[in-house]
């Protein structure tokens, strides 16, 4: 990440860790890398997430029609799709909703006072963590709307 120095040690070990960050280009590319890695790893969840959110209202909507279909005898446990599409929606927004908060601190930590030398000036919203929050909203209507049958 940054050129550091490690504390010296105090009386044994140290819990709190400060680096000396000195303001070179290496050190600003490894703070770029850095912050993209963040990004990536996001878009990585988000698209995890769209999938687990998507397939479990499809499989829902699916079983739901399949089962009004003439011809086709009804299910032992007609259910079940509906309880395991509900839990692909609930997971996929929970994973969303942990996924954001931790990419959340890993930037605020970034953007803290001690890389200030090698930021750049602006600290702008991304279009991931914008459609991240976007897709939590919609996981949130997609599990309501399953779970009280809107749809």
């Amino acid at each position: 990440m940054a050129t550091t120095t490690p504390p010296p040690q105090m009386n044994g070990a140290s819990s709190h860790h400060t680096y000396e960050v000195r303001p070179t280009s290496d050190s600003h590319f490894s703070w770029l890398r850095t912050r993209m890695s963040a990004e990536r790893t996001l878009m990585s969840w988000l698209r995890t997430a769209v999938s687990m959110i998507g397939f479990g209202f499809t499989i829902v909507q699916f079983f739901e029609r399949f089962h009004e279909m003439a011809g086709v005898k009804a299910a032992h446990h007609p259910e079940a799709p509906r309880y395991l599409g509900l839990m692909l929606i609930v997971t996929g927004t929970l994973a969303l909703v942990i996924a954001v908060a931790q990419y959340h601190t890993l930037v605020k930590y970034l953007w803290s006072e001690t890389y200030r030398p090698i930021t750049p000036d602006r600290h702008a919203l991304t279009p991931t963590y914008a459609a991240s929050i976007v897709l939590i909203g919609i996981g949130l209507f997609a599990f309501f709307a399953v779970a009280t049958r809107m749809v």
